[in-house]
């Protein structure tokens, strides 16, 4: 939420009470609060690298309906903590994302709200890109969901702003999730992202809504490396067997958005017609 005058609002301790941690990893710590002049409970997530706060953020992305509100910054000293430290205050998301969404139906959501998210979070990619933003950890537990299920995406350019988007063996076995989204070429140390990173990952999300699995389930991240630069993807025998209007398009859409070069990817803006 902006002022008139482009500032960014700043929270502070006075304003947010009743503190609950709800995650915790990747980037830092999540906590639903309640704040006691808007009258509803927002998300604060604290970042460990505070380089990461850059105001660019969050002056681009108050104006999408598939895209996370941002209200403003928190400075303050969070529960269980001694010194300050700073993050993000952004919209509550009641339903969490659409991995919890999974994990509650012990499956893939149906078919016609599943075809609804994919819509939804493209719109949000395409918005995204619009504002010269790149999301680079698109996947089911970064797009969220409002009470009546519809999709908005959260994490939206922190990966952007870090120094490299090839994570240590630490990272990797910490948030391997994230490495199994990831494209052939970002395995280059040298690589810097572009458009072409995000319909990528956009694939694979795309395969883990409709499996309602994450890919690559088992495999190590050096090994997955190796296979995903030969050209392996997740498999798609189990969703072409499925008679369902739409799906043999959206397959696709997958396997073009997943092609090894990045050069032959569709753009979230030509995706309009899908």
């Amino acid at each position: 939420m902006m002022g008139e005058n482009n500032q960014i609002n700043m929270f502070d301790d006075d304003s947010l009470l009743d503190w609950t941690e709800i995650d915790n990893g990747g980037f830092g710590s999540v906590y639903m609060a309640r704040h006691s002049r808007m009258g509803h409970d927002v998300a604060i997530k604290i970042l460990h690298d505070e380089s990461l706060l850059k105001e660019a953020t969050f002056q681009k992305v108050f104006s999408c309906k598939f895209v996370l509100r941002v209200y403003g910054m928190y400075k303050g000293i969070p529960p269980n903590e001694k010194v300050k430290q700073k993050g993000i205050v952004m919209e509550f998301m009641t339903r969490g994302s659409i991995m919890d969404l999974c994990k509650n139906l012990r499956g893939p959501p149906p078919f016609p709200l599943a075809c609804r998210l994919i819509q939804e979070v493209a719109s949000g990619m395409r918005f995204l890109h619009s504002m010269g933003i790149l999301h680079r950890d698109l996947k089911m537990q970064n797009v969220m969901l409002c009470e009546d299920l519809h999709a908005k995406l959260a994490d939206f350019g922190l990966c952007t702003m870090s120094a490299t988007c090839c994570p240590s063996i630490e990272e990797e076995t910490e948030n391997s999730g994230t490495v199994k989204y990831m494209p052939p070429e970002a395995y280059d140390i040298n690589y810097k992202p572009v458009r072409s990173f995000d319909v990528y990952i956009f694939a694979i999300f795309l395969w883990a809504i409709l499996s309602g699995e994450e890919p690559f389930p088992t495999a190590h991240p050096t090994r997955l490396r190796k296979c995903v630069a030969k050209g392996q993807r997740p498999t798609l025998d189990e969703l072409a067997k499925t008679d369902k209007a739409g799906m043999s398009d959206l397959l696709d859409l997958m396997q073009k958005c997943w092609n090894g070069d990045p050069t032959q990817r569709p753009t979230f803006e030509g995706m309009r017609s899908f």
